[in-house]
């Protein structure tokens, strides 16, 4: 079993507070945190639970939709429990996964605005915003943005 450090413990908890910050949960954050520094990387439900000191179906409840959300995948182990490790991609994985989904934003707007109808401006105001940003998110955003991180990655990864 590993053991982990205090520098660790202090890295997994400060990215478990950003995790928090942004509207995460903490346990979230620090499973991604230790996700990251690890050795081995891929790690067993009952292997983060022991790391984090956070009980298995804790962890099981909150890997479940950070596997969903594209942040962590599930390994093929020989033994019955599954390894989990980060996504290949990080981030940008889960940010394309998120807009991905800005499009079920979109319909969801689209279909309120058949529910008010055209005699409640106000709210088709808030309904038509929330679609067009959601539209946006999902095309305008996605291409222009993640073009402009992977040139700035590469930049970063050149020195």
């Amino acid at each position: 079993m590993t053991e982990i450090s205090l520098d660790e413990a202090e890295f997994v908890d400060r990215l478990g507070l950003f995790f928090e910050m942004v509207g995460g949960p903490r346990t979230m954050g620090r499973i991604y945190g230790w996700l990251m520094i690890c050795d081995p990387p891929q790690q067993s439900l009952t292997e983060l639970a022991a790391a984090l000191g956070v009980s298995k179906a804790s962890i099981s409840t909150v890997i479940r939709p950070m596997q969903e959300g594209g942040m962590v995948e599930r390994l093929p182990s020989p033994t019955r429990e599954h390894l989990y490790r980060i996504t290949p991609g990080g981030f940008t994985q889960v940010l394309q996964v998120q807009l991905d989904r800005m499009r079920a934003g979109a319909q969801a707007a689209e279909f309120g605005l058949s529910v008010v109808g055209q005699d409640r401006p106000d709210q088709r105001d808030h309904l038509e915003e929330l679609r067009d940003f959601c539209e946006f998110a999902a095309t305008e955003v996605r291409g222009e943005f993640m073009r402009r991180w992977q040139e700035h990655r590469a930049r970063k990864r050149r020195g």
